[in-house]
C-alpha cells in the first residue's frame, strides 16, 4: 500500500506546517496482524524535541474502551449484572442526588433519583453524568461550589450530582469513571492493576499507564492551548496526575500510539491477543452494537468551557449511536468508514477508529486545546479519508 504511506505522509505534514499548525502529530493505521502505517512530524513541544513513534500522550477518554473492557471481562466472569444497581459495587454512587437547577440564593436544588443507576447506563452515558465543559450546570457547580475538574483525578471530581434522572436521555460524561469504581469494587484492587494484569499483559501493552515512569514522562508531549488568533501556547502546568486519588476510567491513562494499537487490533480479532484472550468472541460480537434505546441519541456536544472545548460532533447530520463503550457510526461516513464502526477521542485532540469489517483501525495522536481543534480534526479526518481512498486504489488496482 505504497499510496497509504505517501498519502497519509502528506496529511501529517501539511498540519504541521500549515498556518495555524499542529505542534507534533504521532499516527497510525492497523490491520489485524500488524501496524501498516505509522507516522509522527512535528515536536513534542513547539521549539524542542521532535515527535517521535514512542512519544507518550495523555489519551484522555480513549481510556474509556479500556475501562470497559475490564467491565465486560467482569460480565464474562458473571461478577457483574449490568442491570443491578451500580451502587451494589460502587456504593458512593448511590448517595448522589438530581440537580434540578439553582434557587434564588445561587444553592443548587437537589433530589433523590427516580431509579439506581445501572452500570449498563453508565456504560451507554445514559446514567445521568456530564462534564463541566459540555454542561452549564456542572460549569456553575465548578465555578460557584468548587466542584473539582475530572482532570484532578479526585474523588471529588466524580461525587457529583447527576444531570436527569438514570436512563432518562444520552450525554456524555464521567460515566465510565463510575465504571472503573464499579470494576474496582468486584475486583478489590485498584483499575490500573486489573487492567495490567487482564488487558495489558495479554496484548502486550507496557507502556501505557496511569502513572507514568520516568522514562515514559521524559518522552512525554507537552499540552498546547490554541488562542483565538490560531497560535499556540505550551501549558505546562496542564496534565493529568500521576499518582491521582482515582484511576480514572474515563480519562486518565498516559499511553505511547503503537501501544494502543495492540488494543484497536485485539478488537479486530474478536477478543483475542498475542499473550491470551482479553475478551471471548460473543461478548465482542455484542458489546460493538449501538445499544441506545430511541429517543435517546448520540448528540453533539456544547463547548460551555471554550479553553477546553470548542463544539464538537462527529459526522453532522448523520445518526450516531453507543455502545460498550465506543461510538457507533450508524451511516458510512464521509471519510469511507463503514456503517456500524467504532470510534472516540481524547480531550486534547486525539481520535481513533476500528473497523471490523474491513479489518483495520487507526488512531491519530496530538496535544492539543480547546477539544475539537480545527486543524487537528480535520487532519485526523483527512488521514482517514487517505486510508479508505488507499484501501479503495489497492482494491481496484
Amino acid at each position: 500500500m505504497t499510496n497509504m504511506k505517501t498519502d497519509c505522509d502528506a496529511v501529517l505534514s501539511g498540519v504541521v506546517s500549515s498556518n495555524p499548525r499542529v505542534p507534533g502529530v504521532v499516527a497510525m493505521v492497523t490491520d489485524r496482524e500488524r501496524d501498516i502505517y505509522s507516522g509522527a512530524t512535528g515536536e513534542r513541544v513547539l521549539g524542542g524535541t521532535a515527535m517521535t513513534e514512542d512519544t507518550v500522550f495523555a489519551i484522555f477518554s480513549t481510556t474509556k474502551a479500556i475501562a470497559g473492557t475490564t467491565a465486560l471481562q467482569c460480565v464474562e466472569d458473571g461478577l457483574l449484572d449490568l442491570d443491578a444497581p451500580a451502587k451494589d459495587y460502587a456504593p458512593a454512587i448511590g448517595k448522589l442526588q438530581v440537580i434540578e437547577g439553582f434557587d434564588d440564593a445561587g444553592q443548587p436544588m437537589l433530589r433523590a433519583p427516580k431509579s439506581d443507576v445501572t452500570t449498563r447506563q453508565l456504560m451507554l452515558h445514559t446514567g445521568g453524568f456530564g462534564y463541566d465543559f459540555f454542561d452549564e450546570n456542572y460549569k456553575r457547580m465548578a465555578e460557584e461550589h468548587g466542584q473539582p475538574s475530572v482532570v484532578s483525578g479526585t474523588r471529588a471530581a466524580i461525587e457529583t450530582p447527576l444531570l436527569f434522572d438514570p436512563g432518562e436521555r444520552w450525554q456524555y460524561g464521567s460515566n465510565i469513571d463510575w465504571v472503573g469504581q464499579v470494576v474496582e469494587g468486584i475486583r478489590g484492587k485498584r483499575l490500573g492493576e486489573v487492567m495490567r494484569e487482564r488487558v495489558f499483559d495479554q496484548l502486550g501493552m507496557t507502556d501505557i499507564a496511569f502513572t507514568r515512569t520516568d522514562d515514559m514522562k521524559a518522552r512525554s508531549a507537552t499540552i498546547h492551548g490554541r488562542g483565538e488568533d490560531g497560535g499556540l501556547t505550551p501549558m505546562a502546568d496542564f496534565a493529568l496526575p500521576d499518582n491521582p486519588e482515582v484511576d480514572m476510567g474515563g480519562h486518565g491513562l498516559y499511553g505511547t500510539v503503537p501501544e494502543y494499537m495492540k488494543f484497536i487490533r485485539m478488537w479486530l480479532n474478536d477478543g483475542a491477543g498475542p499473550n491470551g484472550r482479553v475478551l471471548k468472541p460473543e461478548t465482542v460480537e455484542w458489546a460493538v452494537k449501538g445499544a441506545l434505546v430511541p429517543p435517546q441519541k448520540v448528540t453533539m456536544l456544547p463547548g460551555v468551557i471554550p479553553s477546553l472545548s470548542n463544539d464538537a460532533e462527529f459526522f453532522p447530520g448523520q445518526e450516531k449511536d453507543w455502545s460498550y463503550t465506543f461510538m457507533v457510526n450508524s451511516e458510512q461516513a464521509p471519510t469511507g468508514r463503514p456503517a456500524g464502526s467504532i470510534g472516540w477521542a481524547g480531550l486534547a485532540n486525539s481520535f481513533f477508529w476500528i473497523d471490523r469489517q474491513n479489518g483495520i483501525g487507526g488512531y491519530w495522536a496530538t496535544q492539543i486545546l480547546p477539544f475539537g481543534d480545527p486543524q487537528s480534526f480535520v487532519g485526523y479526518l483527512d488521514f482517514e479519508t487517505a486510508v479508505y481512498q488507499s484501501i479503495a486504489a489497492a482494491k481496484a488496482a
